[in-house]
């Protein structure tokens, strides 16, 4: 049944790979993981009109939910746990989903891939709704928990993607907009935590930096919504508002204590020489966008 997947094909370049010196494997390997970087290039295009759509979700009030089992799913509950420290985000706004729930992150519980009915219920028991984007991740392209998540998001009307390691897969073919990542047969056949992780993982970067850049929560090449909780944070936050406003250190702690700990604030009020009041109206008026608020 999966013999003729891509994902499941032995490698040329690895044959005989367990014989060899330390060094010899490790080079082979990185050799390969060199394709990885090309197969996202290649899937652009695709790309972009995801990042608009999810884009345009948020903007209606819509969140992105990540789907996925084993490796798929693992990345997927990463990189929607990685968004709020990031961009300061309700934890809601983007939420991974993993066949076999949380014990599964660090445990494999593989065998609840196999049940579609798990997929959609996990699926609505997060409360997805018409508005939101469900993003199905399999890189065989044929996971029934997956599946069974995106049959119930396009019954509801949502607008699904589908990101999989093989060509005219059936999550490619079920999906609103599908991104294949053709990147081959692993070094270690079948192990697609390997190649097609380091690509989806790559592409998940993708979906949500470029949202959120979109969105506004980056200024220049910034963190500027980066909240100042501990005593890393607080230093990252005086480094990024002394380099966008162009004032030493201690002065960006000034304004950082004065914007009420808000990074946006704080350069608003350092760039256009407002107080507070002035700069937080500002950035409510154009959605929290920096660069919009100093063109005022």
């Amino acid at each position: 049944m999966l013999e003729h997947l891509l994902t499941e094909q032995a490698n040329p370049a690895s044959e005989g790979i367990d014989a060899l010196p330390t060094e010899q494997v490790l080079s082979i390997i990185n050799n390969e993981d060199r394709k990885v970087a090309e197969a996202v290039s290649r899937e652009l295009p695709a790309i972009t009109r995801a990042v608009d759509a999810i884009v345009h979700a948020f903007e209606r009030g819509g969140k992105l939910f990540y789907i996925g089992a084993g490796t798929s799913g693992r990345l997927g509950v990463l990189d929607a746990a990685e968004c709020p420290p990031t961009f300061n985000v309700p934890p809601e706004m983007v939420q991974g989903i993993m066949a076999g729930g949380d014990t599964a992150l660090s445990r494999a519980t593989e065998t609840s891939e196999d049940d579609s009915s798990i997929g959609v219920r996990d699926l609505v028991g997060r409360g997805f709704v018409e508005r939101d984007v469900l993003a199905g991740i399999a890189a065989s392209g044929r996971t029934p928990y997956v599946l069974g998540a995106v049959a119930e998001a396009n019954r509801m009307g949502a607008l699904t993607i589908g990101i999989s390691c093989t060509p005219d897969s059936e999550l490619s073919r079920v999906v609103n907009l599908p991104i294949t990542l053709l990147v081959g047969p692993e070094i270690v056949a079948g192990s697609t935590r390997m190649k097609a992780g380091t690509a989806t993982k790559m592409v998940l970067n993708m979906l949500t930096t470029a949202s959120f850049i979109r969105l506004g929560y980056v200024y220049g090449n910034l963190m500027v919504n980066v909240q100042p909780k501990n005593s890393k944070l607080a230093d990252r936050a005086r480094r990024i508002i002394a380099m966008a406003a162009g004032v030493p250190l201690d002065r960006a702690g000034e304004l950082l204590a004065a914007a009420g700990n808000s990074v946006r604030t704080a350069i608003v009020m350092a760039c256009a020489g407002v107080d507070r009041t002035e700069a937080e109206r500002r950035l409510s008026g154009v959605g929290g966008r920096v660069s919009e608020s100093l063109q005022k």
